[in-house]
């Protein structure tokens, strides 16, 4: 049987060199395991999340940078040193150093005991917020520039450890306080929060009755807040552009008391199966999916009296849930604006007179987010922003979102 820190390692070496992402490795390689998960899971999204702050230590006391399982090895142990505090530093080296053996790498055992000793005794104090924070200075420096250093320094604290968890209620069914005592009943940590319940504890969905009954389904705050602010009805028609995994989808649904009309569309089919597994759990059943491309004219699609354009991005604003954002490169996510540009006018084009548009994202970068509706805007005179929204991670709030709402002049 591998034992709790190999499985770790394993995951941590498909997401630093196969390029796996973080919560697909993890959900793969827990999928038979029943004991230990959140001990597992905390050492993997650790890792990867402090790995700036790691590797400054580490590269204090290496000469050179080791073959990559040793690399994955001294990042497992440092980070239970620097971060776990119920691990003493003790068992955190013996375990590390036992590791080594375990994956065939004896020779490397000194190495790794010298490391994180010297690693252990390092009682450096660390000043810079990249290092504090394990930011990388490219993504630091671009969100001072664009929101000022005081909104950074508030939300950088906010960008690590476990993010909250809401449940939003099936409100065919349930309102959030008919969910809280549901939950309650399951032995599930929560309190309401306004119109959703938060969840305080770990929640197997597998076995939960209410999760099974439909009686809700998870979704971001803020990104439940942007499905809201969209202002769906009963009897409307409605379109979500790219719509997979389909959280605000079904919020939107609801709204309209599963009555009117949602297309839905994503790229690829396997995502919309999801969609379709999801509204069939919930009771919903006004949803009609279809793969479809964003960025070109459909003259297949219908007009539509309201519209969700939640565009691909670069995902800045959710790095605390996906923390091997952090470390993609600016330049690796330039030409984003170009698409959703495209993707913006082109759902513009289904949209009633009078109708209304949501644009948003779950990044914080104003060159994906407010600079894309500008030129939107500059080129479709027929439009106007009546509201325009950035939210920044919080730790018992949503993740850092932005959201514009368009109104469609009448023709």
């Amino acid at each position: 049987m591998k034992s709790q820190r190999l499985i770790a390692f394993e995951i941590l070496y498909k997401i630093f060199y196969d390029a796996s992402y973080s919560n697909l490795a993890l959900d793969s390689a827990l999928a038979d395991i029943e004991e230990n998960k959140s001990f597992i899971s905390a050492l993997v999204y650790g890792v990867v999340e402090r790995r700036i702050t790691i590797d400054y230590y580490l590269k204090k006391y290496i000469d050179k940078s080791p073959k990559p399982k040793i690399m994955t090895v001294l990042r497992l142990g440092a980070y239970q040193i620097l971060y776990m505090d119920k691990v003493p530093d003790s068992a955190a080296i013996n375990e590390s150093v036992k590791l080594v053996k375990e994956i065939k790498q004896d020779f490397y055992s000194k190495l790794v005991n010298a490391v994180l000793h010297k690693v252990a005794d390092d009682n450096e104090i660390l000043k810079d917020d990249y290092l504090i924070h394990s930011i990388p200075e490219q993504l630091l420096n671009m969100w001072n520039k664009q929101y000022g250093f005081d909104t950074v320094k508030e939300f950088l604290p906010c960008l690590n450890g476990r993010p909250p968890v809401f449940a939003i209620p099936n409100k065919l069914f349930v309102d959030s306080d008919e969910l809280l005592y549901e939950l309650l009943s399951e032995d599930v940590e929560c309190e309401v929060c306004d119109d959703v319940v938060k969840i305080n504890s770990p929640i197997d969905f597998r076995t939960s009755r209410a999760y099974k009954n439909g009686l809700f389904h998870i979704e971001d705050l803020s990104s439940y807040e942007c499905a809201v602010s969209l202002g769906a009805r009963e009897n409307d028609t409605v379109l979500d552009v790219c719509c997979a995994p389909g959280g605000k989808t079904f919020t939107i649904a609801q709204q309209m008391n599963n009555k009117g009309r949602i297309f839905a569309f994503d790229l690829y089919s396997h995502r919309l199966k999801l969609v379709n597994d999801g509204a069939k759990r919930l009771g919903i059943n006004i949803i009609k999916t279809a793969v479809n491309d964003a960025s070109v004219y459909n003259p297949d699609i219908p007009m539509a009296d309201r519209i969700l354009v939640d565009v691909p991005c670069s995902g800045f604003g959710i790095i605390r849930r996906k923390p091997e954002i952090r470390h993609k490169s600016l330049d690796s996510v330039k030409d984003l604006p170009h698409l959703q540009l495209d993707i913006l006018e082109t759902s513009s084009k289904y949209l009633k007179s009078g109708g209304v548009l949501i644009y948003s994202t779950c990044t914080l970068n104003k060159k994906e987010n407010e600079n894309v509706v500008k030129s939107f805007l500059k080129k479709n005179r027929n439009f106007t922003l009546t509201d325009e929204k950035t939210i920044f991670p919080s730790f018992d709030g949503g993740d850092g979102f932005y959201r514009a709402k368009l109104i469609k002049n009448n023709d």
